[in-house]
This record gives C-alpha cells, structure tokens and sequence, in this order.
C-alpha cells in the first residue's frame, strides 16, 4: 500500500521539509498559482519532477500569498541557481473572469474551490516581488499565462494591446509551450557558466536591440509600438507568429519594443523538435504520487477531482480551432506514449483511495489523435498549415486508429478495470466507423460531450471547424450505433456565441436548428478572447489575418448577451419540448 502522506515523498514546500531532507538550500524554487498537485496533468509538478531527475534540489511554493510582507516568497531563501514561475494550469485572468469581465466566485486550482488564492496576471505579479527581493537571482517564467503572452498580445480584461510578458515581468528568460527540455537545459547552463543562456530552443528573452545576436533568415515583426498605432500591423505579424509555431522546423522571430526609453528586442527561439515515445514515457516514469500535497489532507481541489482517475495519451492537436490555446501551446505535432507507459500509469491509479474501477477519460488534447502524424514527415517538414483537418482534412495524414483501439481493448480487459470512459473532446470529422462503434458503444458514460460550436458554416470557416452538416452526419451515426446496440446514451453539443464572424443571423439560425431538433442547449459559452489566439486578433483587429478582410464582431455587452440570448428560446416558448 503506497504512503500517501510521507512528506519525504512530495517535492518540498516549507523550510521545515527541506530539514527532513537536511538540505540547507535548493538549486531552483518553483512558484506556482496552482495549488501542488504531485500528477503529471499539472505542470508545475512535472517541471518540479523533470528537474529533480536530472539531479537538481527542487522546492514549490504553491499560491504564495503576495500581499503584505511577501514572507511565503522569502520563506525558502535564494535558490543556488535560479526561481521559475508560472500562473498555473490556465491564463491567470481566464481563472479570474467570465466572458462578461464579472469576477468568478470560484477557483478550481485552489483547495476547497477558493477564490482569491492568486493575483491577476500572476506571473508579472510573482517575478516582480521576487525581483525586488532577490535582484540578482535569475527568474525564468513559464506555463500558459507566459507561453501565450511572449509576444505582443491582445489582453481582453484591459482592453488594450500589451507587450511581450517579458517586458512587465522583468524576467531573464520565457519557455513557451510544453518545459521540460528547455528547463533542464537552461539549469546545465547555468550551473556550467552562472548566465543565463540565450540558445535555448523554444525559449524567448528580451535584450538591448544592440545586443541581438546574428541570426539565419529570422522573422522580423513589427514592433509593438507600430502595432499599437495599426491593428492591421498585429494582424499581419499575428498570421507570421501562427506559420511559425506550427511548422516542424520553425525560424527564430524578433520583435522590437521599447522599454523605458530604450530600444529592445523580443528574440523568440525556434521550437524544440516533438519529443518521442521515449522521452514521454520518461516524464510519465517519474515517481508522481498522483495526489495533492499532505498540506491540503482533507480539502478538496476540484481540478483534481477532475482528472484523478485519467489518462492522458498524448501530447499535441493538430486540429489547429482558431480560439483553442491547448493545441497553440502544446503544437500541432503529436507526441504519443507507449502502450506500456499507459498501462504502468493505470496500474499505479488502482492503488489510490476512493479507486471503484472505472477510468474517468482515456483521452488527450483531442481523445481521438493518439499515435498520428504524417505519412511522409518530408511533407510536413515544408508544411505551413496550422490545421491538418481544416479546411480539408490533409492526404497526409496517417489516419490508422489501430494504436489507439488496441489501448482501449486492453484497457477493457484487464481485471480491475469495469469502465474506461472516454471525457477528452473529439474531433468527429476524424474518426471511421470501426473506432467510432468502439467509442460509442464500451466507452461514454450516458452522455457524449462533443463541440461543432456553431451552425453556421460561415461562423464554422473562421473558427477552423468542420461543418455543420458533419455534425449531422455523426449524430445519425451515434444514433443508429445507440439503436442497433440497445443503449439510450445522449449527445451533448457544445456551443459558442459572439465568436468573430458571428451575427445575429447566425445567432437566429443556431436557435432555429437547435429547435428543430429539440435540443435545450446546456453546454454553451459567449466567447472569450484569449491571449495570442486566431480568433482573438480577429476580435482585436476587426481583421481575418488570413485574408485581411474586415470581420464582424460583437463587442458591447448589449450585443453580446443578445448572441447568448438566443440558446436559451425555450425558456420563452409556453409548450416546451421535455
């Protein structure tokens, strides 16, 4: 039986288990928004993990308290090499606000559900303190909040157009996208020459514009100045940043800004090449204990509670939605584990409290991409697309689901296992008939969650979904499957309102066929603009930067609650359909 509350087991967060370790200092300290959950689905900790492997002395200090006389940042004293940071699993303002810029009552990161428990724009407020306290200790920032926001981005809670993140946040040195790699790296370079490295794939850094160094063939941006002055120069350089992020052999992209008075420049490294089977399936053999802190014992932390009995296959979407910053962080290139690491990962989840035998998602970014990549890789060496299923799914693409149906029928067969369910979305304009009978009839649990997000083609193009009438074509499907097999499972649209592109009209016509089909919409959302997204700079410019033609959008409150108005027809209509 595995010793769940052994202090010695987790990566330290007091001074008092730094003594039970009878360490005097750590190399690196890690702040995180997040509450400290020792499970691979949290990034903080595989970072923690990924470094401690590589031979280095860790400690976290989850949702210090920044207010007041910043004690929680000064409790653990200078790191020997340098303090990483990150907001947590989600964009610091996506945690604290709705759509409607209204404050949440609740945290799902945070135990208990608390709110409050992290600052806005947590990463800027978190390297400042601790550039204050420690001037000369090197900060390197990470995870979401950062990755999205390296460069010149839209900011939706303040309504203005804001530099790259490392610019209010001081910090030496930004990784973008998934961290384990470059973390590693960045700590050997500074332990072997006490810098901070600036060659370090799929990291950014800012420096005097006399300062960069030569490169081969970069990206020049705009600078963020000129952007602020034309929202067609952000549009443009936001369609140059997307090309890049999702080729296989990225060029590196300056943008110049000024600060205080100065000339610099942002200098985004290329990205680092997709890690391999071998190299997941090391992260994931890292001694987790799939379990929050023994400091949270008897509190809950719902973001845990989510995922604690899931598995996570892959890494990556190539589906490429336009307002989606699961696939624009983690790439478009697929990262599968082994078969063997999913099933040691299983077999450690059945050791848990609270285990009845049942897998609440087998599943992934997408559940439905596990093992695919092109068919000949020289083609997406050259390949700019940020989508391989949109507009047209691509003839490249490997599209084999034996991989992945050979985990799930292992899965189902093995003797503690009663139900591996499938929670991931995915994407149904990828799927044949084979994997979609096996999904639909062993692994949904009564309801199948899936998002065509809209009715409207028109709406569909822009966000880099498939049609609507593939929808129709999947829910005739899952239907005739249900039918044939005896079951009574429901199908659970998801839909968004006031995307860019979206109209009245289109509102009118999602509430016309949703009608028609007698469905009382539960899953919908009015659109957020999220930071460095497509859809995003679409709502910012007013632009497609694709085309540079002008988009509708809506942007008052009043046009926005209007959007979201027409899901809801039914509560207005006298004979409701039950």
């Amino acid at each position: 039986m595995i010793v769940l509350y052994d202090l010695k087991k987790y990566l330290p967060t007091t001074r008092k288990e730094l003594e039970l370790r009878g360490w005097e200092q750590v190399d690196v300290i890690l702040f995180s928004g997040d509450a400290y959950v020792d499970h691979p689905s949290f990034g903080m900790a595989v970072i923690g993990r990924v470094l401690e492997a590589a031979g280095y002395r860790v400690a976290i200090v989850p949702q210090p308290d920044w207010r007041g006389d910043h004690r929680d940042f000064l409790k653990l004293g200078r790191p020997r090499l340098f303090f990483a940071i990150t907001a947590g699993s989600m964009d610091s303002m996506v945690n604290h606000y709705t759509a409607a810029r209204r404050l949440r009552s609740d945290d799902a990161y945070t135990p208990d559900g608390r709110a409050g428990a992290r600052p806005d724009y947590c990463t800027v407020t978190y390297a400042r303190i601790l550039r204050q306290h420690f001037p000369d200790v090197p900060v390197v920032i990470g995870g979401i909040e950062a990755s999205m926001r390296r460069l010149s981005h839209y900011d939706y809670w303040s309504d203005r157009l804001m530099p790259s993140i490392l610019v209010d946040s001081q910090a030496d040195i930004l990784i973008y996208g998934m961290g384990e790699a470059p973390i590693v790296s960045i700590a050997r370079a500074l332990e072997r020459t006490g810098s901070v490295p600036h060659d370090v794939p799929q990291t950014a850094y800012l420096v005097p514009a006399t300062q960069v160094p030569d490169m081969d063939d970069p990206v020049r941006l705009y600078s963020f100045e000129e952007e602020l002055s034309d929202k067609r120069l952000h549009a443009e350089d936001f369609r140059l940043i997307e090309i890049e992020s999702n080729k296989r052999v990225s060029r590196p992209i300056l943008q110049p800004v000024r600060v205080n008075g100065k000339s610099c420049v942002v200098v985004v490294n290329p990205t680092a090449p997709p890690m391999t089977t071998a190299e997941l399936d090391a992260v994931f053999a890292l001694p987790f204990m799939y379990f929050p802190h023994p400091k949270y014992k008897g509190k809950r932390i719902p973001a845990y509670e989510m995922i604690r009995f899931s598995v996570c296959l892959h890494r990556g979407c190539f589906g490429g939605c336009s307002f989606c910053t699961i696939s624009a962080h983690q790439g478009k290139q697929i990262a599968s584990r082994s078969k063997q690491s999913i099933l040691a990962q299983i077999e450690r989840l059945k050791d848990l409290p609270d285990w009845k035998g049942y897998i609440s998602d087998l599943g992934g970014p997408s559940a439905n991409m596990y093992c695919m990549q092109g068919k000949d890789l020289s083609l997406c060496q050259r390949c700019v697309r940020p989508s391989c299923l949109q507009p047209v799914v691509c003839k490249n693409l490997n599209r084999d689901f034996a991989p992945l149906l050979d985990i799930y029928r292992t899965v189902d067969k093995l003797p503690y296992i009663k139900k591996a369910f499938v929670g991931s979305g995915i994407r149904y304009d990828l799927m044949d008939e084979e994997y979609g009978r096996q999904l639909i009839t062993r692994h949904v649990s009564g309801r199948l969650k899936v998002a065509p997000e809209h009715t409207s083609d028109t709406v569909l193009r822009l966000m880099r979904k498939p049609s609507w009438q593939e929808y129709l074509r999947f829910r005739d499907f899952f239907l005739q499957v249900n039918e044939e097999a005896g079951l009574k499972q429901q199908l659970i649209p998801y839909f968004i309102s006031s995307h860019p592109g979206c109209t009245n009209r289109d509102m009118q016509q999602l509430a016309a066929e949703t009608r028609r089909m007698h469905y009382h919409p539960e899953q919908v959302q009015d659109f957020t603009p999220t930071p460095m997204t497509l859809s995003t700079t679409m709502y910012y410019t007013g632009l497609n930067p694709y085309t540079m033609q002008p988009v509708y959008v809506a942007r008052t409150p009043e046009e926005k609650r209007q959007q979201n108005s027409y899901f809801f027809w039914w509560k207005n209509t006298p004979h409701k359909n039950k």
